[in-house]
């Protein structure tokens, strides 16, 4: 395996990192570096400044407004956006959606939902787990059984850990088609659900670091049009394992990786601990294993493995990646002491700092590493838990 990059992929490096630095707000940057909560409003800013270049839908293709990236600029582009302290792309509809639809979507589908998801004017909920069906997806209740005349669907079911509900105007689900099938992996369909629909409402979820980012969603009646049926009937369940195998991808968070452990030798540095020598042990460890992962993926992007549906090895880059970033987090966490303070209104006033300097560097780089450490705890559930992870991954390997 070759482990330089090209003359051609170290420009292309360059040219993000540029454009990074030229373009990104200088307040969404300063919320990113030092972990503040980022409204919808900063996301919206950013992807229509990324969009307008060409570059918000990496991994689409170019007929549906993708750059035609080959999967390694798309790896550059992630860590070289992190890096540079831009919000990472968290809308549902560029990263899962968008695949789903490219592949398995209508004509009209297509035409209708992937202008509005590049231009940021619609904003998607997934709408996959429920209470007692997280990880164990296929045991899931939501039902939605079809009208008389087959127009309509009637959804009843409740959804949970909804990611910015709040934000979304419309919803993919999975849910029950089939009540009598088989198998629990059977008669599940993916559908397209209006929020404003009749029937449809949404309860905030207060996390452990005092956000409402997750949701609970319920459905009560709500009639959803046969034409917002993806793909054929009943065969949802294998549209669900497509899109989760991009999610688990980007769940990995190399370019998040990185842009934390800048962010600890950073901190460690104002601190007063570079001669902390088992703390300077801690971090170079995790750049070894962080370089490790970093191969991992790059290994697979050199045999084209992004170019089908990753399964099992987007499980291992996972549970990986996840468990490296919460170890991260722990370690900002003791390298601010009690300098690190739980995510409060307070740090609020950090808004009046003008960028030329840090005043009081310690309240203004520590007074989110907790809130920052609680929530990562939820790195290692969503997307499918680590446990059941591991369960796919030794099936695999013993079934070779």
């Amino acid at each position: 395996m070759r482990l330089a990059y090209t003359p051609e992929e170290e420009a292309f490096r360059q040219e993000v990192r540029a454009f990074v630095r030229e373009h990104l707000p200088p307040g969404i940057r300063r919320k990113v570096e030092l972990g503040m909560r980022l409204e919808h409003a900063d996301y919206v800013t950013w992807f229509r400044i990324l969009e307008a270049r060409g570059w918000l839908t990496p991994g689409w293709p170019v007929e549906h407004g993708g750059p035609g990236w080959t999967p390694l600029q798309r790896h550059l582009f992630d860590e070289e956006t992190l890096l540079g302290g831009a919000p990472r792309i968290i809308a549902s509809g560029i990263q899962m959606l968008g695949p789903v639809l490219i592949a398995y979507g209508t004509p009209e589908q297509k035409a209708k939902y992937l202008p509005d998801i590049r231009a940021s004017r619609t904003w998607w909920a997934q709408g996959f787990s429920e209470p007692g069906a997280g990880s164990d997806l296929a045991s899931l209740r939501t039902t939605a059984l079809l009208e008389p005349d087959g127009r309509h669907f009637v959804v009843n079911g409740h959804k949970v850990w909804t990611s910015y509900a709040t934000w979304c105007s419309m919803m993919f689900a999975l849910v029950r088609t089939d009540p009598q099938a088989a198998k629990p992996q059977e008669g599940i369909s993916f559908l397209l659900i209006d929020m404003a629909s009749p029937g449809v409402t949404v309860r905030p979820i207060r996390m452990l670091e005092g956000g409402t980012d997750l949701n609970e969603v319920y459905l009560d009646q709500v009639r959803v049009p046969r034409e917002n049926l993806v793909g054929e009937l009943h065969q949802g369940w294998g549209y669900g394992k497509f899109l989760l195998g991009h999610e688990r991808t980007g769940i990995a968070g190399i370019g998040s990786c990185k842009q934390q452990l800048a962010r600890a030798r950073a901190l460690a540095e104002r601190q007063g601990l570079a001669g902390d020598a088992l703390l300077q042990a801690r971090l170079a460890q995790f750049g070894i294993e962080l370089m490790a992962l970093e191969m991992t993926a790059l290994r697979l992007l050199s045999r084209g493995q992004r170019s089908r549906t990753p399964e099992v090895e987007a499980s291992m880059l996972k549970v990986r990646g996840t468990e490296l970033r919460q170890a991260l987090y722990e370690t900002l966490l003791e390298i601010g002491g009690p300098d690190s303070l739980p995510f409060s209104a307070e740090a609020q006033f950090l808004e009046a700092w003008d960028g030329d300097a840090l005043p009081l560097p310690t309240v203004a780089e520590c007074a989110t590493l907790a809130a920052n450490c609680l929530d990562s705890r939820k790195l290692s559930t969503y997307g499918g838990s680590n446990e059941v992870q591991r369960n796919l991954i030794a099936r695999a390997v013993l079934a070779a």
